[in-house]
């Protein structure tokens, strides 16, 4: 039985005034990778950060991996839509694939947009999505992920050398071999021999807070199945063990390429489910998977 802190102090209300009262959600999930969304097009969300911290407390909030915020581009001519991520400890994130697959879902479902191909601003740049529909419902979403950079200092890393390629770090006083890659935010992938011993809760903490990453890391763990199979579990930083990491299915997918473990195009087989991961000739990724409503209702900001 797991320990429990009977004194716990649940988190506090989001201090954000100009938030109504109840505040309307949409919870929607990418292979178990779940977010609460909520539009911001009329007025954006001033103070984010402490929503994201109670909205996604799974005990005293919704229940989730973090917040999505909805809204109007920052620059009508480069962008349609934009889209913030806020982990569970209200750290913002430059990205997120599967976050991103959800976004594609809700807008083309809620009426909001109609084509099936639009461009969504990040922080981590602008990014394409496609829609595969059937009828006025979405089927599949493919994303373009941008490409990968290898240079340390963009992720940023603490590294010598042009790139972090199957070399050696030290956690806790063990020597792995990783590769290290930025797909708009931070990744390590760490080839294992085994998937279903690793005690994640213990190990990936020191792979986040790592000295060698400044803000952090996301840490891919994975088994190289066959030249095109990987299986995967990821820490991503902010958040803890997640179902699913889109961007870090894209990570490990240009890390076994690099190291020649597997084509350019692979399925990643996550706790959640699968996403299909492919490196094109011209160096850009893209993701396929699915994206699902869970549910929609009101959100008390205040007693």
């Amino acid at each position: 039985m797991r320990d429990v802190d009977l004194f716990a102090t649940p988190p506090a209300s989001p201090d954000d005034t100009d938030l109504p009262r109840r505040l309307p959600f949409t919870k929607m999930q990418g292979l178990g990778n779940d977010y609460i969304y909520v539009e911001e097009f009329d007025k954006p969300v001033a103070r984010p950060s402490p929503l994201a911290v109670a909205v996604s407390d799974r005990h005293f909030g919704i229940g989730a991996d973090g917040l999505v915020l909805i809204g109007k581009a920052s620059d009508p001519d480069k962008a349609d839509f934009r889209m913030r991520i806020f982990n569970a400890d209200g750290s913002e994130a430059e990205m997120c694939g599967n976050a991103s697959r959800c976004v594609g879902k809700y807008l083309y479902e809620k009426g909001v947009v109609r084509t099936e191909s639009f461009r969504l601003e990040t922080l981590a740049g602008v990014r394409r999505i496609s829609l595969f529909t059937k009828g006025q419902r979405v089927t599949r979403v493919r994303v373009d992920m941008g490409c990968p950079r290898l240079d340390p200092a963009s992720l940023p890393m603490q590294a010598e050398g042009e790139s972090f390629i199957d070399r050696e770090i030290t956690v806790n006083g063990r020597r792995y071999r990783g590769t290290a890659l930025s797909v708009g935010n931070p990744h390590l992938v760490i080839p294992v021999p085994g998937l279903e011993q690793l005690d994640l809760r213990a190990i990936g903490p020191l792979f986040e807070h790592h000295a060698l990453f400044p803000r952090r890391v996301n840490t891919e763990f994975i088994q190289v199945v066959d030249r095109g199979r990987i299986r995967m579990r990821v820490w991503e930083r902010g958040a803890g063990e997640t179902l699913a990491c889109g961007t870090g299915a894209c990570a490990a997918a240009v890390a076994c390429a690099l190291n020649k473990w597997t084509e350019r195009k692979v399925v990643v087989r996550l706790p959640g489910g699968e996403l299909e991961i492919e490196w094109d000739d011209d160096d850009t990724i893209y993701m396929s998977g699915s994206a699902d409503f869970v549910c929609t209702g009101e959100y008390f900001v205040r007693p």
